[in-house]
Protein backbone atom coordinates (compact mmCIF):
# COMPACT_ATOMS: atom_id res chain seq x y z
CA UNK A 1 0.00 0.00 0.00
CA UNK A 2 2.55 2.88 0.88
CA UNK A 3 4.98 1.34 -1.71
CA UNK A 4 1.90 2.45 -4.42
CA UNK A 5 1.27 5.81 -3.14
CA UNK A 6 5.45 6.77 -2.76
CA UNK A 7 5.19 5.43 -6.67
CA UNK A 8 1.70 7.37 -7.48
CA UNK A 9 3.80 10.36 -5.52
CA UNK A 10 6.51 9.95 -7.29
CA UNK A 11 4.83 10.24 -10.90
CA UNK A 12 3.54 13.63 -9.46
CA UNK A 13 6.95 14.37 -8.74
CA UNK A 14 8.50 12.98 -11.87
CA UNK A 15 5.52 15.20 -14.14
CA UNK A 16 6.61 18.29 -12.51
CA UNK A 17 4.38 18.86 -9.65
CA UNK A 18 6.75 18.74 -7.15
CA UNK A 19 5.45 20.77 -4.36
CA UNK A 20 5.50 19.65 -0.49
CA UNK A 21 1.96 18.90 1.24
CA UNK A 22 0.09 21.09 3.43
CA UNK A 23 1.78 19.51 6.65
CA UNK A 24 5.22 21.05 5.55
CA UNK A 25 8.80 20.58 3.99
CA UNK A 26 9.31 17.17 5.62
CA UNK A 27 6.49 15.02 3.66
CA UNK A 28 7.94 16.52 0.62
CA UNK A 29 11.45 15.23 1.67
CA UNK A 30 10.56 12.11 2.41
CA UNK A 31 8.30 11.45 -1.02
CA UNK A 32 12.22 12.94 -2.97
CA UNK A 33 13.87 10.27 -0.32
CA UNK A 34 11.46 7.22 -1.09
CA UNK A 35 11.67 8.25 -4.73
CA UNK A 36 15.34 8.02 -5.21
CA UNK A 37 15.28 4.96 -3.54
CA UNK A 38 12.75 3.53 -5.45
CA UNK A 39 14.41 4.56 -8.85
CA UNK A 40 18.31 4.34 -7.16
CA UNK A 41 19.48 7.29 -8.37
CA UNK A 42 21.10 10.53 -6.85
CA UNK A 43 19.61 13.57 -6.95
CA UNK A 44 19.91 16.07 -9.29
CA UNK A 45 20.90 19.68 -8.74
CA UNK A 46 16.92 20.86 -9.79
CA UNK A 47 16.28 18.27 -6.88
CA UNK A 48 18.68 19.63 -3.93
CA UNK A 49 17.19 23.34 -5.30
CA UNK A 50 13.85 22.36 -5.06
CA UNK A 51 13.98 20.14 -1.74
CA UNK A 52 15.39 23.47 -0.14
CA UNK A 53 14.30 26.78 1.31
CA UNK A 54 10.79 26.44 1.29
CA UNK A 55 9.87 28.93 3.23
CA UNK A 56 6.45 30.26 3.67
CA UNK A 57 5.20 33.93 4.11
CA UNK A 58 3.56 32.97 7.20
CA UNK A 59 7.34 31.96 8.57
CA UNK A 60 9.05 35.09 6.78
CA UNK A 61 5.96 37.29 8.74
CA UNK A 62 6.22 36.08 12.37
CA UNK A 63 10.10 36.23 12.34
CA UNK A 64 10.07 40.02 11.22
CA UNK A 65 7.05 40.87 13.83
CA UNK A 66 10.07 39.02 16.49
CA UNK A 67 12.78 40.51 14.82
CA UNK A 68 11.10 44.04 14.81
CA UNK A 69 9.78 43.99 18.64
CA UNK A 70 13.32 41.28 19.89
CA UNK A 71 10.22 40.03 21.71
CA UNK A 72 8.79 36.56 21.28
CA UNK A 73 5.60 37.58 23.44
CA UNK A 74 4.88 41.42 21.82
CA UNK A 75 4.90 39.44 18.50
CA UNK A 76 2.66 37.29 20.05
CA UNK A 77 0.41 39.79 20.72
CA UNK A 78 0.55 41.50 17.53
CA UNK A 79 0.02 38.40 15.47
CA UNK A 80 -3.21 37.02 17.80
CA UNK A 81 -0.56 33.66 17.99
CA UNK A 82 -0.02 31.74 20.83
CA UNK A 83 3.96 32.60 22.18
CA UNK A 84 4.88 28.59 21.56
CA UNK A 85 3.21 29.09 17.60
CA UNK A 86 5.39 31.75 17.13
CA UNK A 87 8.69 30.50 18.35
CA UNK A 88 7.79 26.72 16.34
CA UNK A 89 7.38 29.15 13.52
CA UNK A 90 10.95 30.49 14.05
CA UNK A 91 12.35 27.14 14.56
CA UNK A 92 11.03 25.96 11.20
CA UNK A 93 12.37 28.75 9.60
CA UNK A 94 15.79 28.45 11.07
CA UNK A 95 16.04 24.33 9.96
CA UNK A 96 15.01 25.81 6.25
CA UNK A 97 17.31 28.01 6.40
CA UNK A 98 20.11 26.20 8.26
CA UNK A 99 21.50 29.07 10.52
CA UNK A 100 20.32 30.42 13.81
CA UNK A 101 18.38 33.71 13.33
CA UNK A 102 18.24 34.81 17.35
CA UNK A 103 20.61 34.27 20.14
CA UNK A 104 19.76 35.07 23.75
CA UNK A 105 21.71 37.07 26.15
CA UNK A 106 20.11 36.71 29.30
CA UNK A 107 16.07 37.38 29.27
CA UNK A 108 16.67 39.45 25.70
CA UNK A 109 16.78 38.30 22.36
CA UNK A 110 19.28 39.93 19.73
CA UNK A 111 19.35 38.84 16.11
CA UNK A 112 22.28 37.29 14.62
CA UNK A 113 24.47 38.34 11.48
CA UNK A 114 21.96 35.82 9.55
CA UNK A 115 19.15 37.07 11.39
CA UNK A 116 19.91 40.72 10.00
CA UNK A 117 20.43 39.82 6.54
CA UNK A 118 16.60 37.60 6.84
CA UNK A 119 15.22 40.76 8.50
CA UNK A 120 16.04 43.12 5.67
CA UNK A 121 14.80 40.42 2.99
CA UNK A 122 11.79 39.77 4.65
CA UNK A 123 10.77 43.46 5.19
CA UNK A 124 11.35 43.77 1.10
CA UNK A 125 9.19 41.07 0.49
CA UNK A 126 6.25 42.08 2.70
CA UNK A 127 7.25 45.84 0.74
CA UNK A 128 6.82 43.86 -2.61
CA UNK A 129 3.20 42.58 -1.59
CA UNK A 130 1.37 45.96 -0.26
CA UNK A 131 2.75 47.59 -3.39
CA UNK A 132 1.12 44.40 -5.50
CA UNK A 133 -1.76 44.70 -3.09
CA UNK A 134 -2.19 48.06 -4.10
CA UNK A 135 -1.72 47.48 -7.42
CA UNK A 136 -4.83 45.07 -7.75
CA UNK A 137 -6.60 47.99 -5.88
CA UNK A 138 -5.99 50.24 -8.19
CA UNK A 139 -7.47 48.01 -10.77
CA UNK A 140 -11.04 47.99 -8.82
CA UNK A 141 -10.79 52.50 -8.24
CA UNK A 142 -10.63 54.43 -5.73
CA UNK A 143 -13.63 53.93 -3.83
CA UNK A 144 -12.34 50.69 -2.49
CA UNK A 145 -8.68 50.17 -0.69
CA UNK A 146 -6.71 50.80 2.34
CA UNK A 147 -4.80 53.97 3.29
CA UNK A 148 -1.97 54.72 6.16
CA UNK A 149 -1.48 57.52 7.26
CA UNK A 150 1.36 58.46 9.72
CA UNK A 151 0.90 62.66 11.21
CA UNK A 152 2.87 64.30 13.23
CA UNK A 153 1.55 64.74 17.37
CA UNK A 154 0.74 68.47 16.48
CA UNK A 155 -0.45 67.38 13.13
CA UNK A 156 -3.09 65.60 15.46
CA UNK A 157 -4.52 68.65 16.86
CA UNK A 158 -6.63 69.05 13.01
CA UNK A 159 -5.82 65.59 11.21
CA UNK A 160 -8.92 64.14 12.60
CA UNK A 161 -11.11 66.52 10.73
CA UNK A 162 -9.32 66.10 7.43
CA UNK A 163 -9.89 62.23 8.01
CA UNK A 164 -13.43 62.48 9.03
CA UNK A 165 -14.53 64.72 5.79
CA UNK A 166 -12.48 62.20 3.79
CA UNK A 167 -14.15 59.37 5.10
CA UNK A 168 -17.68 61.03 4.13
CA UNK A 169 -16.22 61.12 0.39
CA UNK A 170 -14.65 57.62 0.27
CA UNK A 171 -16.47 55.43 2.59
CA UNK A 172 -14.94 52.45 0.99
CA UNK A 173 -11.55 52.70 1.86
CA UNK A 174 -10.50 51.86 5.46
CA UNK A 175 -8.30 54.20 7.02
CA UNK A 176 -5.08 54.16 9.65
CA UNK A 177 -3.58 56.88 11.61
CA UNK A 178 -0.22 56.54 13.08
CA UNK A 179 0.21 59.59 15.48
CA UNK A 180 3.84 59.80 16.82
CA UNK A 181 7.05 62.34 17.05
CA UNK A 182 9.19 63.44 14.02
CA UNK A 183 12.17 60.89 14.73
CA UNK A 184 9.36 58.10 14.71
CA UNK A 185 8.01 59.61 11.34
CA UNK A 186 11.07 59.43 10.10
CA UNK A 187 11.68 55.97 10.64
CA UNK A 188 8.41 55.06 9.20
CA UNK A 189 9.26 57.05 5.63
CA UNK A 190 12.80 55.13 5.36
CA UNK A 191 10.82 51.78 6.01
CA UNK A 192 8.47 52.70 3.17
CA UNK A 193 5.78 51.73 5.97
CA UNK A 194 2.91 53.98 5.66
CA UNK A 195 1.51 55.50 2.50
CA UNK A 196 1.86 59.43 3.49
CA UNK A 197 3.01 61.60 5.99
CA UNK A 198 2.30 64.90 7.09
CA UNK A 199 5.00 66.38 9.00
CA UNK A 200 7.30 69.68 9.33
CA UNK A 201 10.37 69.91 7.42
CA UNK A 202 11.03 67.23 5.25
CA UNK A 203 13.98 64.53 6.50
CA UNK A 204 17.28 64.90 4.64
CA UNK A 205 18.54 61.64 5.34
CA UNK A 206 15.85 59.50 2.93
CA UNK A 207 14.74 60.26 -0.05
CA UNK A 208 11.42 61.86 -0.51
CA UNK A 209 9.03 63.60 -2.34
CA UNK A 210 7.05 66.36 -0.31
CA UNK A 211 4.76 69.46 -1.32
CA UNK A 212 3.74 71.72 0.79
CA UNK A 213 0.22 72.10 2.06
CA UNK A 214 -0.64 74.43 5.24
CA UNK A 215 1.21 77.08 7.09
CA UNK A 216 2.79 76.25 10.71
CA UNK A 217 3.34 79.50 12.69
CA UNK A 218 5.36 78.85 16.20
CA UNK A 219 4.88 81.20 18.95
CA UNK A 220 5.75 81.71 22.43
CA UNK A 221 3.82 80.67 24.77
CA UNK A 222 3.03 81.58 28.66
CA UNK A 223 0.84 82.00 31.72
CA UNK A 224 -1.56 85.06 31.45
CA UNK A 225 -0.24 86.65 34.39
CA UNK A 226 3.25 86.04 33.48
CA UNK A 227 5.30 89.91 33.55
CA UNK A 228 5.84 89.89 30.06
CA UNK A 229 2.55 89.00 29.01
CA UNK A 230 1.40 92.85 28.52
CA UNK A 231 4.57 93.65 27.15
CA UNK A 232 5.11 94.87 23.20
CA UNK A 233 8.11 93.64 21.06
CA UNK A 234 10.07 91.82 22.96
CA UNK A 235 13.32 91.51 21.96
CA UNK A 236 14.94 87.71 21.50
CA UNK A 237 18.03 88.04 23.67
CA UNK A 238 14.92 88.85 26.54
CA UNK A 239 12.99 85.88 25.97
CA UNK A 240 16.40 83.75 26.23
CA UNK A 241 16.66 84.58 29.88
CA UNK A 242 13.79 82.30 30.39
CA UNK A 243 12.89 78.88 31.42
CA UNK A 244 11.61 77.27 28.67
CA UNK A 245 9.11 73.60 28.80
CA UNK A 246 10.34 71.60 26.03
CA UNK A 247 9.27 68.53 23.79
CA UNK A 248 11.25 65.25 23.95
CA UNK A 249 13.96 65.30 21.75
CA UNK A 250 12.68 63.42 18.21
CA UNK A 251 10.33 66.30 18.40
CA UNK A 252 10.34 68.31 15.02
CA UNK A 253 8.76 71.43 17.39
CA UNK A 254 11.88 71.22 19.53
CA UNK A 255 13.78 70.68 16.61
CA UNK A 256 12.86 74.26 14.88
CA UNK A 257 12.69 75.95 18.38
CA UNK A 258 16.07 75.50 18.88
CA UNK A 259 17.37 76.03 15.28
CA UNK A 260 15.38 79.66 15.54
CA UNK A 261 17.17 80.78 18.24
CA UNK A 262 21.00 79.03 17.40
CA UNK A 263 20.27 80.68 13.42
CA UNK A 264 20.26 84.08 16.05
CA UNK A 265 23.04 83.10 18.01
CA UNK A 266 21.11 82.63 20.84
CA UNK A 267 20.85 79.73 23.19
CA UNK A 268 17.69 79.04 25.68
CA UNK A 269 17.22 77.91 29.20
CA UNK A 270 16.22 74.38 29.17
CA UNK A 271 13.43 73.45 32.17
CA UNK A 272 10.79 70.33 31.92
CA UNK A 273 10.84 68.06 29.65
CA UNK A 274 7.51 66.44 28.42
CA UNK A 275 6.42 64.31 25.66
CA UNK A 276 3.24 65.35 25.08
CA UNK A 277 1.33 68.52 23.64
CA UNK A 278 -1.20 68.45 26.23
CA UNK A 279 1.63 68.29 28.73
CA UNK A 280 3.67 71.06 27.30
CA UNK A 281 0.78 73.32 28.00
CA UNK A 282 -0.65 72.63 31.02
CA UNK A 283 3.20 72.81 32.40
CA UNK A 284 3.21 76.64 31.15
CA UNK A 285 -0.55 77.06 32.41
CA UNK A 286 1.46 75.94 35.76
CA UNK A 287 4.21 78.23 35.69
CA UNK A 288 7.13 75.98 34.85
CA UNK A 289 8.50 78.39 31.85
CA UNK A 290 7.76 79.58 28.55
CA UNK A 291 7.20 77.20 25.86
CA UNK A 292 7.17 77.60 21.98
CA UNK A 293 4.24 75.53 20.49
CA UNK A 294 2.45 75.68 16.87
CA UNK A 295 -0.69 78.02 16.56
CA UNK A 296 -2.42 74.71 15.64
CA UNK A 297 -2.56 73.54 19.04
CA UNK A 298 -3.94 76.36 21.12
CA UNK A 299 -6.84 77.16 20.06
CA UNK A 300 -8.90 75.76 22.74
CA UNK A 301 -6.88 77.75 25.49
CA UNK A 302 -6.35 81.09 23.62
CA UNK A 303 -10.44 81.23 23.53
CA UNK A 304 -10.69 80.61 27.18
CA UNK A 305 -7.24 82.46 28.34
CA UNK A 306 -5.52 79.81 30.12
CA UNK A 307 -2.41 80.60 27.06
CA UNK A 308 -1.36 83.72 26.11
CA UNK A 309 0.47 84.72 22.87
CA UNK A 310 3.69 86.62 23.55
CA UNK A 311 4.71 89.50 21.57
CA UNK A 312 8.28 88.93 20.66
CA UNK A 313 10.78 89.80 18.03
CA UNK A 314 10.84 87.67 14.43
CA UNK A 315 7.58 85.69 16.07
CA UNK A 316 5.92 83.83 14.74
CA UNK A 317 8.05 81.66 13.20
CA UNK A 318 6.21 80.76 10.34
CA UNK A 319 6.70 77.32 9.11
CA UNK A 320 4.99 75.11 6.78
CA UNK A 321 3.68 71.57 7.07
CA UNK A 322 4.20 69.28 4.44
CA UNK A 323 2.46 66.36 2.38
CA UNK A 324 5.67 63.30 2.40
CA UNK A 325 6.21 60.02 0.84
CA UNK A 326 9.02 57.45 -0.42
CA UNK A 327 10.52 58.60 -3.44
CA UNK A 328 9.45 56.65 -6.30
CA UNK A 329 6.74 54.97 -4.20
CA UNK A 330 3.63 53.60 -6.13
CA UNK A 331 0.96 55.46 -4.60
CA UNK A 332 -2.38 53.64 -4.80
CA UNK A 333 -5.47 54.99 -6.20
CA UNK A 334 -6.50 56.16 -2.49
CA UNK A 335 -3.08 57.46 -1.48
CA UNK A 336 -4.06 59.45 -4.53
CA UNK A 337 -7.45 60.63 -3.75
CA UNK A 338 -6.04 61.62 -0.38
CA UNK A 339 -3.22 63.87 -1.27
CA UNK A 340 -5.30 65.77 -3.91
CA UNK A 341 -7.48 66.27 -0.76
CA UNK A 342 -4.72 67.52 1.40
CA UNK A 343 -3.10 69.86 -0.91
CA UNK A 344 -6.54 71.38 -2.32
CA UNK A 345 -8.53 71.63 0.62
CA UNK A 346 -6.61 71.19 4.01
CA UNK A 347 -5.81 74.98 4.84
CA UNK A 348 -9.62 75.78 4.82
CA UNK A 349 -10.41 72.96 6.79
CA UNK A 350 -8.21 73.21 9.50
CA UNK A 351 -8.70 75.78 12.30
CA UNK A 352 -8.28 79.62 11.08
CA UNK A 353 -5.13 81.40 12.47
CA UNK A 354 -5.65 84.58 13.83
CA UNK A 355 -2.50 86.51 15.45
CA UNK A 356 -2.65 89.39 18.42
CA UNK A 357 -2.64 92.63 16.17
CA UNK A 358 0.77 94.77 16.90
CA UNK A 359 -0.36 98.44 17.97
CA UNK A 360 2.08 100.81 16.75
CA UNK A 361 3.77 102.88 19.00
CA UNK A 362 2.97 106.34 19.85
CA UNK A 363 4.45 109.08 18.55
Amino acid sequence: MEKNIIESQCFLWDTSVKSYDSTGIRPARRIIAACQALHNTRPTAEDRRLSHMNISLRQLRVFEAVARHLSYTRAAEELHLSQPAVSMQVRQLEEEIGLILFERLGKRILLTEAGEEVHQYSQAIDRSLIEMEEVMESLKGVNRGRLQVAVASTVNYFAPRLLAIFQKRYPGITLKLVVTNREKLVHLLDGNAVDLVLMGLPPKTVEVESEVFMENPLVVVAPPDHPLAGERDIPLSRIAQEVFVMREEGSGTRQAMERFFAERGLSIRHGMQMTRNEAVKQAVRSGLGLSVVSMHTIELELETRRLVVLDVEDFPDRRQWYLVYRQGKRLSPAARAFREFVLAEAASIAAPISFPQKTPANG
